[in-house]
């Protein structure tokens, strides 16, 4: 009787954990049925708010359902977060983050969510470097002159950002922590507001994705003194690095992924990861990428979770080493 009654139990416990199995795998097979929200935490207009409409319509083509961008913006993207990590975590609702999604750890002590422990990564999508860019009534060429008016003017000058947190806001907050320099910082929902507001003059400076200053450049109406990552940017090859430009030691990488709710099924995350990796690296998507300056990212998703949690710890490192307060 109790060998039976154990064999029984056996087989109601491998019954039990094939039926979810079976059923995550029916719900993928016949996903997406319904319109999906992509939530973007940032404001319309901005790099990781493109890129994520660029995505949701080849979706939509391919899938013949609706994929539709909802902007949530604020904080630095750490509000359209919370919405999703509460979200039913049954595919339908995505997030588009950026780089300051694993930032936020570092400078929120009050998430309403775990950054490690709520979400599931699909992908990386794409990276697109920011770009240095100063009001041409500040009358600085260089970021040798940027630095010293900031010096001679301690406190007296402003820099923008698409929003506490965000990665506008930590590439100048590392800027002005290398360089050493008492600016202070006015944050907006997004990066288009915070460009805005450096081209009147009502900020000194701003560091924004190079498809949004490109074409404030090219008409005179920012002037651009460096680029933030390591090596240069392809459409702007003439313009010099942050650290060849007299900032030793910086270097800032702007990227784009998408993330679910953490108990999404496997083989939905899954789903998603194939086709929109299919999208980031298709010929049609090209033409979008080069324009904002950008470069497909595509990650598999397990490998996308261990890059977040990589990333978290190397900017608590950097927060800590370059003592970056945000006030």
């Amino acid at each position: 009787m109790l060998i039976r009654s154990g064999l029984f139990a056996l087989l109601a416990a491998a019954l039990g954990t094939a039926a979810p199995a079976a059923h995550a795998a029916e719900d993928a097979a016949n996903y997406p049925s319904k319109p999906i929200r992509v939530v973007v935490g940032f404001s319309a207009g901005s790099g990781v708010d493109v890129s994520a409409r660029v995505i949701a319509q080849r979706l939509n083509e391919r899938w013949g359902q609706p994929v539709i961008a909802d902007n949530r913006p604020g904080a630095g993207g750490t509000i359209a977060a919370g919405i999703v990590a509460g979200a039913n975590p049954d595919g339908y609702t995505v997030i588009s983050v950026s780089a300051g999604h694993v930032i936020a750890p570092s400078l929120y002590s009050n998430l309403k969510y775990d950054t490690l422990k709520d979400f599931a990564g699909i992908t990386t999508t794409v990276s697109l470097p920011n770009i240095l860019v100063v009001s041409p009534s500040l009358g600085v060429k260089s970021v040798k002159e940027l630095v010293g008016l900031a010096r001679a003017k301690p406190g007296q000058l402003l820099f923008s950002s698409g929003g506490v947190g965000s990665g506008t806001h930590f590439a100048s907050e590392l800027f002005k922590a290398l360089a050493k320099l008492d600016v202070s910082h006015v944050p907006f929902k997004g990066i288009p507001e915070a460009l805005t507001e450096t081209m009147a003059g009502r900020v000194s400076f701003t560091m924004s994705p190079v498809a949004n200053v490109l074409p404030q450049v090219k008409a005179g109406k920012v002037v651009a003194l460096a680029a933030a990552p390591a090596k240069r940017v392809a459409v702007m090859p003439d313009l010099p690095t942050l650290a060849e430009a007299g900032v030793p030691g910086y270097s800032w990488d702007t990227w784009f992924g998408w993330l679910v709710p953490v108990k999404t099924p496997r083989p939905i995350v899954r789903k998603l990861n194939d086709e929109v990796t299919r999208i980031l690296v298709s010929p049609e998507t090209k033409k979008h990428w080069d324009a904002m300056g950008a470069e497909p990212l595509p990650m598999k998703p397990e490998q996308f979770d261990r890059y977040i949690a990589e990333q978290v710890k190397v900017i608590a490192n950097l927060v800590k080493t370059a003592n970056i307060k945000i006030e």
